[in-house]
């Protein structure tokens, strides 16, 4: 009797086990507010964010530096510009990132997209990503039509037409297949929508159009925006389809404001793009988080918000400690994200 009772308590306790969730951010590169309609972006048809939006909670005063480096070292470290900068297109190798905090709490840890942040094949292990899908590790060759990537340690050069942002996402959704039934951490800086504005797959000229470096053609920048919401879209249909949904938080930010120039319209108005400047145009980002479940759904947050809140804010919500001799600068607004006072 006393063999049976301790058996059911053991099979209780892991009944009861609380299961760690999974955590996918994604990063979309020079993405502004008024890319995403649900922020009252009129040119764009974003419908996979809105419905996470709809779905969860928007983030509606989400400011990053007004370039790409700053906001990915402040966001990925949880420190301010101030403490942590050295200069562009690196990472200093001192600091430690969301990766590193994900994997010492036993999760499969894995990133996506762009890096841009220096420090050779090792970068990416180095700051504790056992996983990579990259561009702009060690080179810097074409990024969207035949492009070329590093995966894991190696070069890897497409020529039949592949499409660097499908190659990525691909990537991505192997991934989080394999890791279905442990915790995983995946951090997808996507490529889209930088410059140059090419044609994507679903442009009737993906395969005739030439690439225009700049912004100053912005004809197929919608389908980049478009295309950059199917992606998203794809991810949150495997994770459905796994069953893995409910127990994942996903968040979305941009990088920074939209190129410079390109031209939108917005709640009625005509906006350019301000990447690079420091006023609302090039600092204002879209941001979401959903979690069915977990988190209000259908609210918006009106607190203002910057990169480095991002990194306490997900460490918090699954349960990932931060060292305590590293003194973060961002604060958890995890709080207001269940709909509490912040």
């Amino acid at each position: 009797m006393r063999l049976f009772f301790l058996l059911t308590l053991t099979n209780l306790s892991l009944v009861a086990a609380p299961t760690k969730p999974n955590v996918v951010f994604i990063l979309i590169d020079d993405f502004g507010y008024e890319c995403v309609s649900a922020n009252g972006g009129e040119s764009y048809r974003t419908p996979a964010m809105d419905k996470l939006a709809a779905n969860g909670v928007r983030l509606d005063q989400v400011h990053a530096q007004p370039l790409c480096t700053p906001t990915r070292a402040a966001l990925m470290t949880g420190i301010i510009n101030k403490r942590n900068y050295t200069h562009f297109g690196h990472l200093d190798p001192k600091q430690q990132t969301f990766g590193n905090f994900f994997k010492a709490a036993g999760y499969a840890t894995c990133i996506v997209g762009k890096w841009q942040l220096a420090n050779g094949f090792e970068g990416p292990g180095h700051f504790g990503f056992e996983e990579n899908c990259l561009w702009q590790l060690v080179r810097r060759p074409g990024r969207y039509r035949n492009p070329g990537l590093e995966i894991n340690g190696k070069e890897v050069d497409f020529k039949q037409n592949e499409y660097g942002p499908d190659l990525i996402n691909d990537y991505a959704l192997d991934f989080i297949t394999r890791k279905k039934d442990q915790p995983f951490f995946l951090y997808y800086p996507m490529m889209l929508t930088h410059s140059p504005y090419d044609a994507t797959p679903d442009s009737p000229d993906y395969l005739t159009a030439k690439s225009v470096e700049g912004t100053k053609e912005a004809r197929h920048f919608p389908d980049m925006v478009a295309y950059t919401d199917k992606l998203i879209g794809k991810l949150i249909a495997k994770l459905e389809e796994l069953k893995l949904r409910e127990n994942t938080l996903v968040v979305i930010m941009g990088d920074n404001g939209t190129g410079n120039g390109t031209p939108s319209r917005f709640k009625g108005r005509d906006v350019t793009g301000g990447k690079g400047s420091s006023l609302v145009w090039g600092t204002h980002v879209p941001g979401i988080a959903s979690w069915p479940g977990q988190l209000a759904s259908g609210k918006v947050c009106a607190d203002m918000i910057e990169a480095a809140d991002m990194l306490p804010t997900i460490c918090e919500a699954a349960q990932v400690s931060v060292p305590p001799d590293i003194k973060l600068d961002g604060r958890s607004f995890l709080p207001q994200l269940r709909g509490e006072k912040g």
